[in-house]
């Protein structure tokens, strides 16, 4: 695996923003985010959508941060520091939503700029509890879809946005041209979460080429953070200028490193862990 390069000290790295919610527990979210994007050697900007109540267990509340002041931390940063790529995670409500779409747009992030923009469609904890308003799945679909140059979602999330039940590699394919029928340039349909062999592949789509990331399936009950982690990995390596199919390739790398490391907390789902860069 060929890591991303690290900025020698006194110089300025790379920068990545991720708008996303909080994890108290430590393990998913901006804490998931940040902690990749440090091991990866790029300087973590952050928007705050949400604040959650959560531990290993579950998810028992959230607190959502006025749109306003979602959008304002997005332009204060874009206008001072700059950012290399950005990456969405949970946004809870179509407002926010609508509120980062604007702004992404005003300040020139997304798949027609310079700047690339990862969407994670955050839409339930990996215990099911919901961090997403139903009716705010429409806004997901039309109003930031359309500006990603990628998008990220599980196989659950695949199926609340297309109705899309992937089972196989072919209806796997099925949900890809949905996914891509609303306007991302690229798609990536996870198959971490479809157990059906010894093997983890992943499809990725750009509305003309099927790419297929196979890896050994990492059997682990310590999982949390798992698609926070892989949309990290990928925004800081588009940030560093790869092509989006190297970029997914070296994310989906990370992560199964990070499965690899991750470790027991609390009592219920330990995180993945970066830290293994450390060692």
């Amino acid at each position: 695996m060929r890591l991303l390069p690290l900025t020698p000290p006194g110089q300025t790295p790379v920068r990545v923003l991720t708008i996303a919610g909080t994890d108290s527990g430590g393990g998913a979210g901006i804490q998931a985010d940040t902690r990749t994007m440090a091991l990866c050697g790029v300087h973590a900007l952050v928007a705050v959508a949400a604040v959650t109540v959560q531990n290993t267990v579950g998810v028992s509340g959230f607190h959502e941060i006025p749109p306003q002041v979602v959008a304002d931390q997005v332009r204060s940063v874009a206008g001072d520091i700059g950012i290399g790529a950005a990456k969405t995670g949970m946004l809870a409500s179509g407002d926010i939503i609508e509120a980062v779409a604007g702004v992404c747009r005003e300040v020139g992030i997304g798949h027609d700029t310079e700047v690339p923009l990862v969407v994670d469609p955050v839409a339930a904890s990996m215990h099911g509890d919901p961090l997403l308003h139903t009716e705010a799945l429409d806004a997901v679909r039309y109003t930031l879809f359309p500006l990603a140059t990628i998008v990220t979602p599980n196989l659950d999330e695949v199926r609340l946005l297309t109705g899309v039940e992937v089972t196989d590699a072919a209806s796997a394919r099925i949900a890809a041209e949905a996914l891509h029928g609303l306007g991302p340039r690229w798609v990536v349909v996870k198959g971490g979460h479809l157990r059906t062999s010894a093997q983890s592949t992943d499809l990725l789509f750009d509305g003309n080429r099927f790419l297929e990331f196979t890896a050994p399936r990492i059997e682990t009950g310590n999982d949390h953070g798992g698609g926070d982690t892989l949309a990290a990995a990928l925004a800081c390596a588009l940030a560093h200028g790869y092509s989006v199919p190297d970029a997914f390739e070296f994310a989906k790398e990370w992560t199964r490193r990070s499965l690899e490391a991750a470790y027991d907390l609390g009592k219920g789902h330990g995180p993945v862990s970066p830290l293994w860069r450390l060692s």
